[in-house]
């Protein structure tokens, strides 16, 4: 079962990012932009996502995805850490946030973590 420890390293290991905690909860950033949080005690974690994956992740498994009542205007959704499948899961979802905060100067410095932006 993934837990807050896993989430916290597989975070630090993505480049340039820093803990910082804010709103009593370790926050997770890039280049000053968060892209992760661990929330109601440590069992769950928030993350950047578009809202129309989101709403389309929350219909498809509501057991592992939902929206905070206070994040329903913005582009982040929750994950039940026990509900993942393995380390693999977690690490693609924050890969994934942390693409969606990434400048682009990283993201062309390390290709193999997502896509590089064309133009």
């Amino acid at each position: 079962m993934q837990d807050a420890d896993d989430v916290r390293r597989i975070c630090l290991s993505l480049p340039e990012t820093v803990e910082k905690i804010a709103w009593s909860m370790p926050t997770f950033r890039v280049a000053g932009k968060m892209f992760a949080t661990l929330p109601e005690e440590e069992t769950s974690m928030a993350v950047r996502c578009p809202k129309a994956e989101r709403d389309e992740l929350v219909l498809a498994e509501p057991g592992k995805f939902w929206v905070a009542g206070h994040e329903a205007g913005s582009a982040w959704v929750r994950v039940r850490l026990a509900a993942l499948e393995d380390g693999a899961e977690l690490r693609d979802i924050l890969a994934d946030s942390w693409r969606q905060a990434a400048p682009a100067r990283l993201l062309e410095s390390y290709p193999e973590l997502g896509v590089v932006p064309s133009g």
